[in-house]
């Protein structure tokens, strides 16, 4: 094979040190290569950095190892003359027979050596810092809700059935109910008395739902959960106050992306945040996809296709359109509702909505490559792109296949007919 790189290395990292291998052109048409080991504290990953800037290389690949290649990767991006690479692991599996941390990476130098492997996406620093605050912000979304439900079934603990009447019982009305029984009130009628809109109008019912067991365990257990989730809706406003500072750069990306059915401003916050607004880094809409894990794998052999599962890809950015797709399925007039309506009855409602989540990852990539609004195909699509007489034979073949006879005939010629 030809050499692509002759000045390169590889890094095998892990959480103590890493042991990095370097190839460098040697005598005549020999390459030499050099193996050494490093900390990765910040003085063994600077006395690494200047090894590499000395033997003049010039690409590094190291794999994507938990969070250990964080630190090597920026110091180096910052590095002029060197071009880090983070690399798959699926793309850089080790020879069978031949594992250990010298040998992986004398591997990953051999690879980036003779160009058998691509670069993955890391977005630039402002969008990775950005990416840090809506992950963050999405688990303590999520710690939320495990505390509320927690707090929901603890309830049941004292006999309290506030969550069988009513949806929210971090709610204003909820709330108060629980304060209250915290503070040391126990009367129903009382509780139920402090109601407000229209749960007044269920003040039996609640009186009925507040009349339990609860005890000073319960109060104790219970303030603790209400604290725990008071604090959680400090912490997402501080993180969402951050976000909207981080993006007023990117405002008018995000207005963009929300003229997607589906896509609300959290949600385009997660898009820019997870893939950035360079569409350069991504060839075509396919390739972004792709990248995303959000299009069908690519398994045939012998002429048989044996899979079409999607591949991992960006758990954080799947999550959020899964999310836009079942909020756009719902809507009745729009293209991505029609998509959704016309998978689900052969595909199911899962595969379905993740098809509709990957025509808004395409239409996202167009939205911040050409920076114009969303342009809605129409709920009607499908049906024109067959062509009228086309579905209309289809229909009636399903008609038929139930054993009915069917005449059909245009509505102008119905019309003459009436009023002759």
């Amino acid at each position: 094979m030809d050499v692509v790189e002759e000045r390169c290395g590889g890094a095998d990292l892990s959480k103590a040190d890493v042991k990095v291998c370097i190839r460098v052109p040697g005598s005549g048409k020999r390459a030499r290569y050099e193996v050494r080991t490093f900390s990765t504290m910040n003085d063994g990953l600077l006395e690494l950095r200047d090894w590499l800037v000395e033997n003049n290389i010039t690409r590094i690949g190291m794999e994507a190892t938990a969070s250990y290649w964080k630190p090597l990767f920026y110091l180096l991006e910052a590095t002029e003359g060197i071009e880090p690479w983070l690399l798959n692991a699926q793309h850089i599996k080790t020879v069978p027979g031949r594992k250990t941390d010298v040998k992986d990476c004398q591997w990953i130098c051999r690879l980036v050596e003779y160009g058998l492997v691509r670069p993955s996406f890391v977005p630039p620093r402002d969008i990775r810092q950005l990416r840090d605050l809506t992950r963050y912000r999405t688990e303590t979304v999520r710690d939320r809700t495990r505390d509320v439900n927690r707090l929901a079934m603890f309830l049941e603990d004292s006999g309290i059935k506030l969550s069988s009447v009513v949806s929210d019982i971090t709610g204003r009305s909820a709330r108060a109910m629980l304060d209250a029984l915290v503070a040391g009130e126990r009367d129903p009628q009382v509780l139920a008395g402090l109601a407000l809109g229209k749960l007044q109008g269920k003040a039996p019912l609640l009186a009925r739902a507040l009349t339990g067991n609860f005890g000073e365990h319960h109060a104790f257990m219970v303030s603790s959960m209400l604290r725990a989730i008071d604090e959680a809706d400090d912490r997402i406003a501080r993180l969402s106050r951050e976000i909207d500072r981080q993006l007023a750069p990117l405002r008018r990306q995000v207005d963009l992306l929300i003229t997607i059915p589906g896509v609300s401003l959290l949600l385009a916050q997660v898009l820019i945040a997870e893939i950035g607004v360079d569409m350069g880094r991504f060839a075509t809409a396919g390739h972004l996809a792709s990248w995303a894990g959000m299009c069908p794998g690519n398994k045939e052999s012998a002429g048989k296709r044996l899979s079409g599962r999607t591949r991992h890809g960006d758990t954080w950015l799947k999550t959020a359109l899964f999310m836009a797709g079942t909020s756009a399925s719902r809507s009745k007039h729009t293209y991505l509702g029609a998509q959704f309506r016309r998978l689900v009855p052969h595909r199911g409602p899962k595969r379905a909505t993740l098809a509709v989540g990957h025509s808004i990852l395409i239409a996202a990539w167009h939205i911040l490559n050409d920076l114009v609004p969303y342009r809605d195909l129409g709920p009607d699509h499908f049906t024109n792109r067959l062509g009228k007489e086309r579905q209309a034979r289809r229909l009636v073949a399903q008609l038929a296949a139930l054993g009915m006879k069917v005449t059909v005939s245009p509505q102008e010629e119905d019309a003459r007919a009436t009023e002759t």
